[in-house]
């Protein structure tokens, strides 16, 4: 018999070209030992035009194919949203997995209580029995926490193209979140929309989700970071497939199409200083509550805001200096710290493999021999799957780290 005494989970689905990968999600769904009830909510959404496409009708009639699917039984509630249907699809501008994610949550947060928690998934994850419990015990040990961003793992498969690629993109994301932790960054989690979980008040405190066409997730997620703390471990992870896809604009699939043909100017090995520079930055706010610094990151900052007061309104504004150092963070937030990134990279000659290097052995050089990482022989190129594979999982080890005492 079900617990009636523990949260209802919300599960949020965007759906579409997925009816291939269903089956083995609604498997996973369905195995979960979570003794609460639990409701799924899938969004099967494409623009309208595309039924007129025929470019596009695949994707029409592979969504219906997910229709069918999903509408058979199961022994859990399942609601479709229809935004696929001829006449029902997204039109003009709002359309895209952040309006799909958008229409979910805001009908799951109309039906609703306020501890009730919103699991986001993507039809191409998978997960293990116990994650939907652990969800709820994560939630139940910091209650006041307003979100989660789930610890994710990428499958290898068959291909080992492919694999590189994914490999590289997730060694890239790794040490990019690693760094930020390493410096105290509010802002150091890694958004995935197959990855996130919050509860129903958190999402009503931030006032609902943008609808953003890519990027939804790390907007979402950092719309939550400034309104309070996040959990940022979790005992299960999540496990996204690792594939090629161009639905959204930047991502994951998007990166592993570029990385295919070797194109990593979107997603560069930052060196480690430059992380540096950004804790230094954060370490003036507390100075910037009497007077102006000077420096040539707070100089990119104000181009950036294209102002040359950009602490003035803040002081004014948040009068305790508490409140003043709170509203720089979320001014100086995740965005603006990539921003900064990727443009004080271009100024010099940096090569990915020699930033890489240089941190590991700076933070880690007696631990890389007992897993296996040979930083002699690195390249992205050339070095082996399994290579790259044990410095991968060298960065999951060093990134739980830090989780763990978050």
């Amino acid at each position: 018999m079900k617990t009636k005494s523990l949260p209802k989970l919300l599960i949020a689905l965007p759906v579409m070209n997925e009816a291939e990968n269903l089956p083995e999600l609604i498997n996973c769904i369905d195995q979960q030992d979570y003794q609460g009830d639990f409701n799924l909510f899938v969004c099967i959404n494409q623009p309208d035009s595309w039924w007129d496409d025929e470019e596009k009708i695949k994707i029409c009639k592979n969504n219906k194919n997910s229709a069918e699917i999903l509408q058979k039984e199961y022994q859990f509630p399942l609601k479709i949203i229809d935004r696929y249907s001829k006449g029902k699809g997204w039109t003009g501008k709002k359309y895209g997995v952040g309006w799909a994610r958008k229409t979910l949550m805001d009908e799951i947060n109309s039906l609703a209580d306020p501890d009730d928690i919103i699991i986001s998934l993507d039809a191409d994850t998978t997960f293990n029995k116990e994650y939907f419990s652990s969800i709820i015990e994560s939630f139940n040990r910091q209650p006041d926490k307003i979100g989660m961003a789930v610890p994710y793992y990428h499958k290898l498969t068959e291909d080992d193209i492919l694999n590189r690629a994914m490999l590289h993109y997730e060694i890239y994301m790794r040490y990019y979140a690693i760094n930020m932790w390493r410096i105290g960054n509010p802002y150091s989690f890694t958004a995935l929309g197959s990855a996130i979980a919050l509860p129903l008040w958190g999402y009503r405190k931030i006032g609902g989700i943008s609808p953003n066409k890519s990027g939804e997730d790390f907007y979402f997620l950092q719309k939550l970071r400034k309104a309070g703390d996040l959990i940022l471990w979790n005992n299960q992870k999540v496990f996204p497939a690792t594939r090629y896809s161009d639905r959204v604009f930047f991502g994951t699939g998007p990166a592993l199409i570029k990385g295919r043909k070797n194109d990593w100017s979107s997603y560069p090995i930052y060196h480690y200083s430059k992380f540096d520079i950004v804790k230094e930055l954060y370490e003036t706010f507390d100075d910037l509550y009497l007077k102006n610094i000077d420096s040539h990151i707070i100089k990119f900052m104000e181009s950036q805001f294209n102002t040359t007061e950009l602490w003035q309104p803040l002081r004014e504004n948040y009068k305790s200096r508490e409140n003043f150092i709170r509203a720089c963070k979320n001014k100086i937030d995740g965005l603006r710290i990539l921003q900064y990134l990727k443009a004080s990279h271009k100024l010099g000659k940096n090569v990915d493999e020699k930033n890489l290097c240089e941190f590991l052995k700076e933070f880690y050089s007696k631990e890389l021999d007992e897993h296996g990482v040979n930083l002699k022989t690195l390249s992205f190129q050339n070095s082996s799957i399994l290579e790259m594979d044990r410095l991968r999982n060298f960065l999951v080890l060093k990134e739980e780290e830090y989780q763990v005492i978050s």
